[in-house]
């Protein structure tokens, strides 16, 4: 067994143990406060059933149903009169308020990730961990005043939750697919900044509205959460759209017989693992997709089609001439300046390029000189290595040569890099 996969299923066991141990728990020793049970067991399968119209790789696509599970785990007094709900209470109300919010999804065959199942019960278990026992034990009231000591103590116990979560979801990512943790793990603790954020906030407003004001609080305090959903997925909408838009003007190479079927899609899966495997994350690696997808729009303006398309055979002042060319198509089309920027360094020498016009010079070459058989790709890797003197960065075809022998993406023929 491979180790990423024993690491995935080590997490979803974990959380699947925790799960059961809560329902298990609860029906033994029965459900206190069962109006609070009821109400947050709600709240979170309503959550669950807002996910409809996520869009695929959401980092979290029901952020309802989070937030309404860290504000149950997060729970201390309920209208003025202290909980007694415990841990296993905690879970068995997330797993079961979870399942009956994605049972209509399964009916429609769009049952929801695991990773995200996992992970919510691994950081709601862990939030009330840090929370529940201190709190049943009287240590939070005996030392923490209502007021403001006791919201920066919700405060911190919020950060420390938001920094398992992100743990968790770079190592899943990790696992699935091997990428360096590191910079996976920059990814998830920026993105606590967006959707990540407004959950964990609306969690800990929550526990503390119900506590001031009882159960009423909850919808009200769901509204808000629910309108920054709908603009976030706006907002994805609308990325998406421009992303597919910007697939499709690649796709005019390929229209015209400039470039072979497939040709810019592959450079930008490739040059985007490629990119991953060097560090990049957020922002540079959509610059670096979309200057991928774009690189070979410069043939469009020329008289005499480049034979089979492939400009790493050119020569160098051919070479550039071609980037220069497509630098000035991609500054019409309006795409952001730094993807002009890239498809026209992309035919420098590499100690003067950015890195993503390295990678696009690189992962080119190897896709215009590798066949389908695993000896042409081997060939393509070694004039790669050859060329690290003046066009090829070291560090890039060697990364290069890594995504390869894992497989690269789906779909890619593994290749030895002996």
């Amino acid at each position: 067994m491979r180790p990423g996969v024993a690491t995935v299923g080590a997490v979803h066991a974990t959380a699947l143990l925790l799960g059961l141990a809560g329902l298990a728990g609860t029906l033994w020793q029965g459900v206190a406060e069962p109006g609070n049970a009821l109400a947050f067991g709600t709240l979170v399968a309503l959550g669950e059933l807002a996910r409809w119209g996520a869009h695929p790789g959401e980092r979290e696509p029901a952020p309802l149903a989070a937030a309404g599970a860290l504000a149950y785990a997060l729970l201390g007094n309920a209208a003025g009169t202290a909980t007694t709900h415990g841990v296993l209470q905690i879970l068995a109300v997330t797993v079961a308020g979870g399942l009956a919010g994605i049972v209509p999804h399964i009916a429609r065959g769009r049952g929801p990730d695991r990773d995200h199942l996992a992970r919510r019960i691994l950081t709601v278990a862990f939030a009330a961990l840090c929370f529940q026992p201190l709190y049943n034990s009287g240590a939070v009231a005996g030392h923490l005043d209502p007021g403001l000591p006791y919201a920066l103590f919700l405060l911190l116990v919020l950060v420390l939750t938001g920094l398992c979560d992100a743990v968790l979801a770079a190592l899943l990512l990790h696992a699935r697919t091997a990428y360096p943790y590191g910079p996976l793990l920059r990814d998830e603790l920026r993105a606590l900044l967006g959707i990540g954020s407004a959950v964990c906030a609306t969690g800990v407003v929550m526990a503390l509205g119900v506590a001031a004001a009882g159960l009423w609080a909850l919808p009200v305090l769901a509204v808000p959460l629910l309108l920054t959903q709908v603009s976030f997925r706006r907002y994805t909408a609308v990325r998406t759209v421009n992303r597919q838009t910007i697939a499709s003007l690649a796709r005019a190479t390929e229209i015209a017989g400039c470039t072979p079927p497939g040709h810019a899609r592959r450079v930008a899966d490739l040059s985007a693992a490629v990119g991953r495997e060097l560090g990049l994350g957020g922002a540079d690696l959509t610059v670096l997709e979309y200057a991928a997808l774009m690189h070979d729009i410069g043939q469009l303006s020329l008289v005499d089609p480049v034979a089979g398309g492939a400009t790493a055979l050119l020569p160098a002042e051919e070479q550039r001439r071609i980037a220069l060319l497509g630098g000035e198509v991609v500054r019409m089309t309006g795409v952001p300046a730094a993807v002009a920027l890239v498809v026209e360094r992309q035919a420098d020498p590499y100690r003067e390029q950015p890195v993503p016009a390295r990678i696009v010079r690189a992962v080119n070459a190897y896709d215009d000189l590798a066949g389908e058989g695993a000896a042409t790709a081997l060939e393509a890797l070694e004039r790669l290595r050859l060329g690290t003197a003046r066009d090829y960065h070291p560090e890039v075809v060697a990364c290069l040569a890594r995504v390869l022998a894992r497989g690269g993406r789906p779909g890619m023929t593994s290749v030895p890099t002996g």
